[in-house]
């Protein structure tokens, strides 16, 4: 079972959409299996984190724009590919430090996720996208 997954972002942050995978998989009559996603783009990444507080996500978000500034910070000068714009490359290195995959068991048609558990994509560019996440479950 597969689809496609459409997210609408506006700007960096974590974009919880926990509910939409568990929806879909409810709606396929799921029972037991293994979950994968994967976001199609280059410049966004996906996670499993916290879903209780959102100060969790406003810190993780504060911390990837310290960790990796915009092209335009002059800690960043080394960069060549800076021609989309401050934050394209920024975004595509916090892409490939954060994982664009996940795995995760279903048992009883249920995500066994934790109790504070939720499935976010993290948005790294400063305008708006409408991200697309692949779904399958086997």
């Amino acid at each position: 079972m597969q689809t496609l997954l459409e997210i609408e972002t506006w700007g960096p942050g974590l974009y919880e959409f926990t509910r939409d995978v568990q929806g879909w998989l409810e709606g396929q009559g799921a029972a037991a299996g293994l979950l994968t996603l994967l976001v199609r783009h280059t410049s966004a990444s996906l996670a499993i984190q916290e879903n209780a507080d959102p100060e969790v996500r406003t810190d993780l978000t504060a911390f990837f724009s310290r960790l990796v500034p915009p092209s335009s910070d002059p800690s960043m000068r080394y960069l060549r590919h800076t021609y989309e714009g401050p934050d394209d490359m920024p975004a595509h290195i916090k892409s490939a430090l954060l994982p664009v995959t996940l795995s995760i068991p279903v048992f009883e048609g249920r995500m066994r996720l934790g109790t504070w558990q939720g499935i976010y994509l993290f948005e790294h560019r400063d305008r708006p996208h409408r991200r697309q996440v692949a779904v399958h479950f086997a």
